[in-house]
């Protein structure tokens, strides 16, 4: 066994170790990342033959956390590890986002990235090296790949910068970004932030490129020690030069002249391209079209492409009639859905979004359960995006890993302006979800647009809107100087441009951002002439939803629930409760409400939910009685719950009964309880006149709120006589005679 490691430091000083030659060896590369406690196995695998007819990478990446790394097991029936769970998507598709533009283009052999987390320490953050992890395999591994590449995370903390901060650290950080990078480029941002400016963005990719180069250094020489420098050798690609000729004369400039006409339609454009393709299909046989009909599409694709690019560039304006920074028509509509606690219709030129608000109580909560992380969460947004929102029919197969992330981008980029702090007095759990009708580029800030719209038709009171954007940049490979930044991109737009960047903010500052560049190098004066583009950009769009709805509501709908919170001492949690929670149950079903209570502290915070006022001041006052403590001297409206032949047992609060004794029923003498007319049952109105120090029985009374006859006088209770031994006897039991009577010597 041949074990090589590579360390590096990070800027406070911890150690990054990389290690290979232990573990799954049989893999094309492997490694270990240790970071402390945490180690991450990455493991890469590629094909050494490409499928037939694919002219695309096709790359899986998986990252997964073994519960037995943080030494827990994993919920569910099964008890073991099975589909990821949203954040395993969103690190997965980090890593993917950060290694698929940097393979070469013309390599099309099925590859594989696997990431475990093996090992875990609660405080830190694994997603963090996770794609490190997964560019060091590949490093050590013969699979052509146009790296290295890393990534850090980087957090504003009381106005400094920190590298792979703890998460005790991030409870304070007003920026979060996830940053990968080449020695030379950045190429994929993620993150969220706290209203932040333009200037401090840019200032923390700065940071994070510097601590990313120290990484990648480290992966070369750790490839030079294995000996993976030179890497395998492929052929995925056969070519026809001068099929290639034929189709660029005779298709380039009938594209360039079809993109000048500048046609608002995605569907007259496509139907455009088809035809010119048509046109070119009619000068070669059939039998030439059918037998080259891969290449074809390449060479098809790869001119319209160029032909665009350069009408871009040439003209400064777009396929669809706007200048660069030209945003595409907006209109907006609250209150669409009568029976939503909030709704809204968002539409920027052929992207629209219906988006809806619920409600709910801490029993909608959801629960995280993650190796790592785990909590409760109570803002949900969910993205769904059917086929028919671009023309298409195809099977639904559930949600994707393209609707989990961009949900949470549009997630992140509400959630800083909910009322969710610890000091807000907002006790509702918020679901929103966006149903994408049309798309034809940025639908998740359509979301977000339109998750602003819902959030205050709903009455919901955030601080301030947010708005959102996605921008482009067409650049000119040998003229850097030569580029168009694209604000409010189109699907083709999107396809055949160099930079998808989303921007999403407030009047004052951003709250997220989500970047992905397809080619080398990318300066940072051309990434701040996009931060400041789209700052207008959102403005705009801003105006336009202020139009629709500027603030929120006053109130919520009449059917949205109210919620009561109400505070109660920590030892009577579980009485509220009871055996089962028995207690809890019928006070829901006897108010039609939903209660929820929870510990914190020393005390318990009940949560009492119900759109009825009344129903609700009917749970408050039954909790009450249950929490009461019994007062000698106060009177009680208490039921009957057992009748015995001297008196009866009466629940004077919700599980506490007290004895009535036979004497204290009327200010006469009683002989049997029948003559009472007392049933199990009644409601009768009595009086506490003592608690007993010793036993803390109660002792009740009902005559005591009567009247007292004139002239009445108590008769005289008789005392037995004393023992011989001079001790008081004990009370004497009823004689029962189906009972054998024990003996005395008395």
């Amino acid at each position: 066994m041949l074990v090589h490691q590579k360390t590096f430091l990070l800027p406070d000083g911890r150690e990054v170790m990389i290690e290979t030659g232990k573990l799954a060896k049989q893999a094309d590369g492997s490694v270990v990342v240790r970071v402390g406690n945490t180690m991450l196995l990455a493991t890469v695998v590629s094909k050494k033959e490409a499928g037939e007819n694919v002219d695309f990478m096709p790359l899986t990446v998986d990252y997964q956390e073994k519960y037995a790394s943080a030494g827990r097991f994993p919920g569910g029936f099964f008890k073991r590890e099975a589909r990821p769970s949203e954040y395993e998507i969103l690190i997965s598709r980090l890593i993917d986002r950060a290694l698929r533009p940097l393979f070469p283009s013309d390599y099309h052999a099925e590859t594989q990235v696997l990431v475990y987390l093996i090992s875990g320490d609660r405080n830190v953050l694994p997603d963090a090296y996770a794609a490190l992890a997964a560019s060091s395999a590949l490093a050590v591994s013969d699979i052509p790949f146009n790296g290295p590449i890393s990534e850090c995370r980087v957090a504003r903390i009381n106005g400094e910068f920190v590298v792979n901060p703890t998460v005790e650290q991030m409870e304070n950080a007003d920026l979060d970004l996830i940053v990968a990078a080449s020695e030379k480029d950045i190429n994929m941002v993620e993150g969220s932030m706290k209203e932040v400016s333009e200037d401090v963005m840019v200032e923390a990719l700065k940071v994070a490129h510097e601590t990313i180069k120290v990484q990648c250094r480290a992966q070369r020489e750790l490839a030079e020690m294995v000996g993976k420098t030179q890497k395998r050798e492929y052929c995925h690609e056969t070519h026809d030069s001068d099929l290639k000729k034929k189709v660029w004369d005779f298709c380039y400039q009938k594209y360039y002249d079809a993109a000048n006409e500048r046609i608002a339609n995605k569907a007259i454009r496509g139907e455009k391209v088809k035809e010119i393709q048509e046109q070119f299909l009619a000068t070669i046989s059939e039998e030439e079209a059918a037998e080259k009909k891969f290449m074809l599409n390449i060479y098809f694709h790869d001119c319209h492409k160029e032909a665009v690019r350069n009408m871009v560039l040439d003209t400064k304006f777009r396929l669809d009639g706007r200048q660069t920074d030209e945003i595409r028509p907006i209109w907006s509509e609250v209150d669409y859905l009568p029976s939503a606690h909030g709704s809204a219709v968002f539409t920027r030129g052929e992207t629209q979004s219906l988006t809806t608000v619920t409600l709910g109580t801490k029993l909608d909560e959801q629960t995280i359960d993650g190796a790592i992380i785990e909590g409760k969460n109570r803002f949900l947004l969910h993205y769904n995006f059917p086929p028919f929102s671009t023309g298409e029919a195809k099977p639904n197969r559930g949600t994707g890993r393209r609707e989990v992330g961009h949900g949470n981008l549009a997630m992140r980029a509400l959630k800083p302006m909910l009322p969710l702090g610890e000091n807000d007095d907002f006790p509702y759990t918020i679901r929103i979800v966006s149903d994408i009708l049309e798309s034809n580029g940025s639908s998740s800030m359509a979301t977000v647009c339109a998750g602003s719209l819902a959030l205050m038709d709903a009455g919901v009171k955030i601080k301030r809107p947010v708005t959102g954007i996605a921008m482009g940049l067409i650049s000119d490979e040998k003229n850097p100087n030569r580029f168009a930044v694209l604000s409010d991109i189109l699907g083709d737009e999107d396809h055949l441009g160099d930079m998808d960047f989303k921007v999403c903010g407030t009047r004052n500052g951003i709250t997220a951002c989500q970047m992905d560049i397809k080619v080398d190098g990318l300066s940072y004066d051309v990434l701040a002439q996009a931060l400041m583009q789209a700052n207008a950009g959102r403005m705009h769009i801003m105006n336009e939803i202020e139009k629709t709805i500027a603030e929120p509501r006053e109130d919520y709908r009449p059917f949205v629930p109210r919620i009561v919170q109400i505070t109660i001492p920590k030892e009577f949690i579980g009485a509220v409760i009871g055996t089962g929670g028995k207690v809890i149950q019928e006070l829901q079903r006897e108010t039609g409400t939903e209660i929820a209570i929870e510990e914190v502290g020393e005390f318990g915070i009940i949560d009492i939910a119900s759109p009825d006022k009344d129903s609700i001041e009917a749970a408050i006052a039954k909790i009450k009685a249950i929490i009461e403590v019994p007062e000698v001297g106060s009177v009680y409206q208490g039921i009957v719950k057992t009748l015995q032949p001297f008196g009866a047992f009466v629940e004077i609060l919700p599980g506490k009964d007290a004895l009535l004794h036979i004497s204290e029923i009327a200010w006469k003498r009683i002989e049997t309880m029948e003559e009472t007319g007392i049933k199990e049952g009644d409601s009768i109105e009595v009086k506490l006149l003592d608690i007993d120090k010793r036993t803390g029985k109660l002792k009740l009374s009902h005559r005591v709120l009567l009247p007292k006859p004139e002239g009445y006088v108590e008769p005289e209770r008789r005392e037995r006589p004393p023992r011989r031994d001079g001790n008081r006897r004990p009370p004497r039991r009823d004689f029962n005679p189906g009972r054998p009577q024990r003996r005395t010597e008395e």
